[in-house]
């Protein structure tokens, strides 16, 4: 059986954070995805790392969301899924956008994050990475979310600050 390629683009992110102990303050400064999915069996799968961004997505402009979506949008033609790991305030904004311009996809593109970061002990990171990557490969060709133990389909997904987690809303 052949190895399904799933390109993993990386834009920051609070998944991504890391302490700054000069300055005490959690930021974007190197990605520790490496690490995440060194600790995950990979078995039939084979990883595109396309370092994109490293940006909390409270600091993306118009033109970064334009950018995920295109690089999505190219990654998806040459493999089997694209995982796109993004700052959870924003990320339902770059759903949005690759939903209203993929017309009909080609592959699953799924959109995870965190609410807490990578390197913190309570951090939600690994569960969804893990499920982000295993949605990829089951998912129909379409624009998700995949965290806290569900995927929810774009269009109408978005943060919900209060529960901090994702949910769909209602049409």
């Amino acid at each position: 059986m052949a190895k399904k390629r799933i390109a993993l683009i990386s834009t920051g992110g609070t998944i991504e954070k890391t302490y700054d102990e000069l300055k005490g303050v959690l930021d974007n400064r190197a990605s520790v995805l490496d690490v995440v999915l060194a600790q995950l069996q990979l078995n039939g799968v084979d990883i595109v790392r396309v370092p994109l961004l490293n940006k909390d997505s409270l600091e993306m402009t118009p033109q970064d969301h334009d950018l995920i979506a295109r690089t999505a949008m190219s990654m998806a033609e040459a493999h089997d899924g694209v995982v796109i790991v993004h700052g959870t305030d924003r990320l339902a904004v770059t759903g949005e956008l690759i939903c209203q311009r993929q017309g009909a996809a080609r592959v699953p593109i799924v959109l995870t994050g965190a609410m807490r970061p990578y390197v913190m002990r309570n951090t939600d990171a690994l569960q969804n990475m893990t499920e982000a990557l295993l949605a990829v490969q089951v998912l129909p060709p379409g624009v998700y979310a995949s965290m806290h133990n569900q995927v929810l389909a774009f269009p109408g997904v978005e943060k919900d600050k209060e529960r901090g987690t994702f949910v769909k809303r209602d049409a």
